[in-house]
């Protein structure tokens, strides 16, 4: 498969993660585009013995990162809309759906992306640990934590999530 092909093939996967990341899907298209150019501008420093999908979203988060720095935080509990995913034509698969996006906009960030890329991306720890450049323990924690907040969530048992200020 060319270089090319194997850009190409990513692609649904980087909009679904772009998607759940943003909350939205105009921005979750800018943000894939942003995410190939990046790359394509960036391809001689892909390891070619490496696995293209983590690298792909590792410069995803990194601009999402980037973009949440230069603007302020986006309030995903506002979110009526719901990404584009296949569904059972079933009314109670769409209230389902509908509870879990809102519990996932209600996790942190942090907590949310290594979730989302260990769940639904099927990243193992250690890609997901490169990706984001963090420690392996660092990623198995916060996969607990988020795990757990959002069984409590969705059990409706959790409250607010607080955010810490240093000062």
């Amino acid at each position: 498969m060319s270089s090319r092909d194997a850009i190409v093939a990513e692609i649904p996967r980087l909009r679904r993660y772009a998607r759940a990341l943003t909350g939205a899907v105009a921005p979750a298209d800018d943000l894939v585009q942003a995410t190939l150019a990046r790359a394509l501008e960036k391809w001689r420093f892909w390891q070619r013995d490496k696995t293209l999908r983590p690298w792909l979203f590792s410069i995803m988060h990194n601009l999402h990162v980037d973009q949440l720095r230069r603007s302020h935080p986006i309030d995903y509990r506002d979110t009526d809309e719901l990404p584009d995913i296949p569904q059972r034509p079933a009314q109670l698969d769409g209230l389902e759906l509908r509870d879990l996006d809102r519990a996932l906009a209600q996790l942190p960030l942090e907590q949310r992306e290594i979730l989302l890329l260990v769940g639904l991306e099927e990243l193992s720890y250690q890609e997901v640990a490169r990706t984001l450049g963090l420690p392996l323990g660092t990623v198995m924690s916060r996969l607990s934590r988020a795990r757990a907040r959002l069984r409590a969530i969705l059990a409706g048992e959790a409250a607010p999530c607080l955010k810490v200020v240093r000062p």
